[in-house]
């Protein structure tokens, strides 16, 4: 019998990566988008043939419930979100009612029209924000910084309610950094890459960066839409950490993405920003301990730092020769 999974937010990133997955394992793949005046399906063009759109939004309850009655899923992954940090400050209220109360309206359309889904929802590590132990796992405790990381928490602990109060299969990921080609150009990751395509050919100078002490668990988004998948697969519903155990600064991914580039000196390229130029609460280490999804799922990441940092810089490159 084929399966069908129902994917929110699969225009980004994640969503478009997963949706790749889950046609490769055979199954039919059905995305909800926000009805836009413009349409950006730029990450799913590929395969935009093979799968299903249908209208709907976080912020309406109608459109999901309709959604899902439709769709009829097996699965669903909940992966849209106001998903950019620095955005939340600015927009606090808009990431509170995509990022925190999106997920109980997609939940509670679930319990509503198709309770016996497994229900998937992308919670975050910036969740830990303020981190009161290292590396994270499961168990520690959270101390969100941003808007969007107190957004997160609620969304990671609606969904523990609804599997408690309702005997749903609701999981979430705690999902550390993941970066790929398809990330978007406000990210610092892909800042950095797109940047220093542009130097390598000529059409920019300089890169201006914030914090680089800033240390991440950055891993290959492509390697974790799997460990999405597998966390669905068991008969009992638990949550996980997903990341690669490894930490990494700004400054170390400024140094590969230069090297990968053949950019001796990166020194003469990137500014820094002064404090008042920071985040009104910055996160300053985060490092997964994933041991739990080694075990249990027998997920760990394929990609290692340097060929992340390669894989990004090479597809700038890439596009840029082509746009000219």
């Amino acid at each position: 019998m084929i399966k069908t999974a129902l994917i929110t937010g699969i225009t980004g990133q994640d969503g478009s990566y997963l949706a790749e997955f889950l046609l490769k394992k055979g199954y039919r793949v059905v995305g909800i988008t926000r009805r836009t005046s413009t349409s950006n399906y730029d990450r799913i063009k590929n395969i935009v043939d093979d799968i299903e759109l249908v209208q709907g939004d976080l912020m309406d309850q109608n459109s999901l419930v309709y959604a899902i009655r439709d769709a009829h899923p097996d699965e669903i992954y909940n992966l849209a979100a106001q998903s950019f940090v620095p955005t939340s400050w600015n927009q606090p209220v808009l990431t509170g009612e995509f990022t925190a109360l999106g997920v109980t309206r997609m939940l509670e359309a679930m319990r509503l029209t198709k309770p016996d889904a497994k229900f998937y929802q992308a919670s975050s590590s910036e969740m830990f924000g303020k981190v009161r132990e290292t590396p994270q796992d499961e168990n520690t405790p959270f101390y969100p910084r941003s808007p969007y990381g107190v957004a997160k928490v609620y969304g990671h602990w609606i969904t523990v309610n609804y599997r408690e109060s309702y005997n749903l299969f609701a999981v979430s990921g705690i999902l550390f950094n993941h970066e790929s080609p398809r990330r978007g150009l406000e990210f610092v990751t892909r800042k950095i890459s797109h940047a220093v395509a542009r130097i390598k050919l000529g059409r920019q100078n300089k890169l201006q960066l914030g914090n680089p002490e800033a240390k991440r668990d950055w891993g290959y988004a492509p390697d974790y839409v799997e460990a999405m998948w597998l966390m669905l697969q068991p008969d009992k519903p638990e949550d996980f950490v997903i990341g690669t155990g490894e930490a990494h600064s700004v400054k170390e991914f400024i140094e590969a993405a230069f090297a990968a580039a053949g950019i001796p000196d990166w020194q003469t390229y990137v500014e820094f920003k002064t404090p008042k130029d920071m985040r009104p609460a910055e996160v300053d280490y985060l490092i997964a301990d994933p041991s739990r999804a080694r075990q249990k799922l027998g997920w760990q990441p394929q990609t290692t730092f340097p060929d992340l940092v390669r894989i990004m810089v090479e597809a700038d490159l890439e596009r840029e020769k082509n746009s000219a």
